[in-house]
């Protein structure tokens, strides 16, 4: 069943496009958006999360139009749907307590007595590995795991359907990363929750997610099962960032040459840094299509899929990309 669904969605600041036409769907699974700094991932969770009118498109909860929704189907939205934010110092206000922050949360959407409050955000603070007594605790006063803890824990707080977890994990230590990603396994499988998991690490999604979306200068260029898509890209900017991934004892990651996206108004937009790029790919902007088992947006998708990583010619700097692969 879909919980939240982006249909042909675009954004833009003022004039500027940064989003352009895209259909996403989340559904009680897990599903994963990723992408690099800069490709429009947070512009699309704000829309998602009704903080954000698209140019053109749809976002729909359930059957609903996002934008259409009355006041009770407006507040039915808040509480079902619960945003995870990046950093949880930014999430938490620093003059309440982790307590206070959670009851805010509660009495906003449940009706409950004090006591039966202080007892919920006990419970609630133990479900997500905190001691109940740091619920006296200010921002300040707690580790960085610890406020994105509480930050989970006050999500919680309304019973929501779907979390949007925005790079829940980039702003904390490796070993801290580690345990908010159980800590997230265990609450979806316990809790019955979807949850939209925005970031561009691919080992996250790789654990997490069913299935994953992959987004370029605010447009889909593949989207599948997670593991195809992590095992066989289908598009040569899947695959740069999964050979970005350092690998311990491995070769350091290839070479991306340039960084930006080509800005014209025709042709792919990631020519600029394609080295499968030919004249096509200049003149005619790739349309999604299906391509074993996933959706991608590439002209030579087949070939990126049965080309070996190591075979594949490294991107020169500057300018644009050769009009042919090198052989």
């Amino acid at each position: 069943m879909t919980l939240l669904a982006a249909e042909g969605v675009t954004l833009a600041y003022g004039a500027t496009a940064v989003v352009h036409d895209v259909t996403l769907a989340v559904d009680e699974g897990g599903v994963g958006l990723i992408g690099e700094s800069g490709s429009g991932k947070t512009t699309l969770a704000r829309a998602l999360l009704g903080l954000m009118r698209p140019r053109s498109g749809v976002v729909r909860y359930g059957a609903g139009d996002l934008a259409r929704l009355g006041r009770a189907g407006r507040a039915e939205f808040r509480r079902a749907v619960q945003p995870v934010f990046q950093d949880g110092s930014e999430a938490l206000d620093p003059r309440m307590t982790a307590g206070a922050s959670i009851t805010e949360a509660l009495t906003t959407h449940h009706r409950m007595s004090g006591a039966e409050r202080r007892d919920r955000v006990a419970a609630l603070l133990a479900d997500v590995g905190l001691d109940p007594a740091l619920a006296a605790r200010r921002p300040h006063e707690m580790s960085g795991g610890q406020r994105q803890r509480v930050a989970i824990a006050r999500a919680l707080a309304v019973e929501p359907r779907l979390l949007v977890l925005d790079e829940p994990t980039s702003a904390l230590d490796v070993t801290v990363q580690a345990r908010i990603l159980d800590l997230l396994e265990r609450l979806a499988a316990e809790h019955g929750l979807g949850y939209l998991l925005i970031t561009h690490n691919l080992g996250v999604v790789g654990r997490l997610c069913r299935t994953s979306s992959v987004l370029f200068a605010g447009r889909v260029v593949e989207s599948g099962p997670t593991g195809e898509l992590l095992t066989r890209p289908a598009h040569p900017y899947t695959r740069a960032l999964r050979d970005a991934v350092p690998r311990l004892g491995g070769e350091p990651p290839r070479a991306a040459g340039r960084t930006e996206a080509a800005a014209a108004a025709t042709g792919c937009p990631f020519r600029l840094r394609c080295p499968l790029a030919v004249d096509r790919c200049r003149e005619e902007t790739p349309q999604v299509r299906e391509v074993e088992g996933r959706n991608v947006a590439c002209h030579r998708a087949e070939e990126v899929l049965h080309t070996p990583a190591s075979s594949a010619p490294r991107v020169p700097h500057g300018g644009e990309t050769p009009d042919a692969p090198r052989q």
